[in-house]
């Protein structure tokens, strides 16, 4: 069983940053990628950013050069440096894993961008 403990999210604003945070823990072996997606209120989820198990990354083209996603393999933790937020950037955001099983969602947490 997968648990993980998202922190980091909640209330700031234009040009404020966050940074949020996702530790896996249980019996995993993670072998893939790390990332976010965010969903806003009745829209489909997008990708934001993922880093793989060997450390490519990709972004969502609206966060590049705001947006640093790191990780730290050993802690199966990963990061996500929110820099020069905007309104657009409000929505709950979901870590997820990939492991050996399939892809492992976290419960999300909520980013709002507002004045």
């Amino acid at each position: 069983q997968v648990q993980f403990v998202e922190s980091g999210g909640g209330l700031v604003q234009p040009g404020g940053s966050l940074r949020l945070s996702c530790a896996a823990s249980g019996s995993i072996f993670i072998i893939g990628a790390m990332g976010w997606y965010r969903q806003v209120h009745g829209k489909q989820r997008e990708l934001v950013a993922l880093i793989s198990h060997v450390g490519t990354i990709n972004y969502a083209d609206s966060v590049k050069g705001r947006f640093t996603i790191s990780r730290d393999t050993g802690k199966n933790t990963a990061y996500l440096q929110m820099n020069s937020l905007k309104p657009e950037d409000t929505g709950i955001y979901y870590c997820y894993a990939d492991l050996s099983s399939g892809r492992q969602w976290g419960q999300g947490t909520q980013v709002t961008v507002s004045s």
